[in-house]
């Protein structure tokens, strides 16, 4: 059967190896089948440049650079790693992709992104987000700031991060329905798929779309496997390490 697969929101870390695990185990046993792999943002809980990559992070390279000979593999940038650059994904033989990406995809035209970018009731944030996004800005951070600055301001973020997301309420953090329908008008599509909300589900929408939601890796392994029959999600076990 032909499959591509999805996956987004693993948020690897070295405090957590019970996920590199499952991901690295997944790499070399969930994709016998599959064409293709998509990896749609935060594959790292951080990142803050290819020259301040953790040790582990070979590993993860390593894991992902033996899928990369035998099907393409794909990126995609998120909100927690985007300074991933091409030095890294040379190293791992994945292709970036731009934020927001168009396919055929089995007959479908698909629209395919992070996820972050459509929570727009999230001002803050989509105010960061802008800054960021200015390419300026992310060659002062690889370039300028010196190692342990850039180590400072993401444990700062990361800090940040998780009080801020429990002062939110859930319909801010959840995409909102109109920049939904904006993007897929504005690209012609008839599916979208996504990560950065950690709910996965697939929601039918109107005029026969649809919007597939790939969910995150702190529990369990949520995998998107699309067909020419459909989408379905899977939720693979975390194993002992």
């Amino acid at each position: 059967m032909r499959r591509t697969v999805f996956v987004g929101d693993l948020h690897l870390s070295a405090d957590r190896p019970d996920i590199t695990h499952a991901f690295v185990d997944f790499l070399a046993n969930g994709l016998d089948d599959a064409e293709a792999l998509y990896i749609i943002g935060d594959l790292f809980e951080v990142w803050m440049g290819d020259d301040i990559a953790e040790p582990f992070t070979n590993d993860i390279a390593k894991a992902i650079k033996v899928v990369s000979a035998k099907m393409p593999v794909y990126f995609i940038h998120g909100n927690r790693d985007f300074m991933i650059g091409r030095a890294f994904c040379k190293r791992a033989g994945m292709q970036i992709l731009p934020e927001v990406h168009c396919i055929d995809l089995y007959g479908t035209r698909t629209v395919i992104l992070h996820g972050d970018s459509l929570c727009t009731l999230d001002e803050a944030y989509q105010r960061f987000r802008r800054f960021r996004s200015i390419a300026m800005v992310r060659w002062i951070y690889a370039h300028i700031l010196p190692k342990q600055t850039r180590l400072n301001i993401a444990a700062k973020i990361r800090q940040k991060s998780v009080q801020g997301n429990q002062q939110k309420h859930y319909e801010i953090m959840d995409v909102e329905p109109t920049a939904v329908d904006e993007l897929l008008t504005k690209t012609n599509c008839q599916r979208m798929i996504h990560g950065h909300t950690h709910r996965p589900d697939i929601h039918q929408l109107s005029s026969n779309k649809q919007r597939v939601v790939v969910g995150d890796w702190y529990t369990q392994g949520s995998v998107l496997s699309v067909t020419p029959q459909g989408c379905e999600l899977e939720q693979r076990p975390f194993l002992e390490a």
